[in-house]
């Protein structure tokens, strides 16, 4: 390999690298969704908080820490539906990305 293909493979990899973590970003923020006047983060931490509550109604503490009673099977629902579109959005844009390399 001469110098200027290292140069531009090096390049290269900086630029996915920058892009990946830029894909992560905008999905990072994407998982924020508003319920029940709370901000809420859909991930894996808040269905397994959502999964071990056993009544009808929880309370729970949002991004802000504020406690917020919500009705659990259907915010449950809705945090499984909004990560798992998420995830799927991200997971394409992820492959196009990979692609380009």
């Amino acid at each position: 390999m001469n110098p200027d293909q290292l140069i531009s493979h090096g390049r290269a990899r900086f630029e996915h690298t920058a892009n990946k973590r830029l894909l992560k970003e905008k999905y990072q923020a994407k998982l924020t969704f508003a319920h029940s006047g709370g901000m809420w983060s859909a991930g894996p931490e808040l269905l397994a908080v959502l999964a071990a509550c056993t009544s009808p109604d929880s309370v729970l503490l949002d991004l802000y820490e504020t406690p917020i009673r919500v009705q659990t099977r259907e915010f449950r629902d809705q945090v499984r539906s909004h990560w798992q579109e998420q995830m799927t959005a991200w997971l394409v844009e992820y492959e196009e990305l990979n692609q380009n390399r």
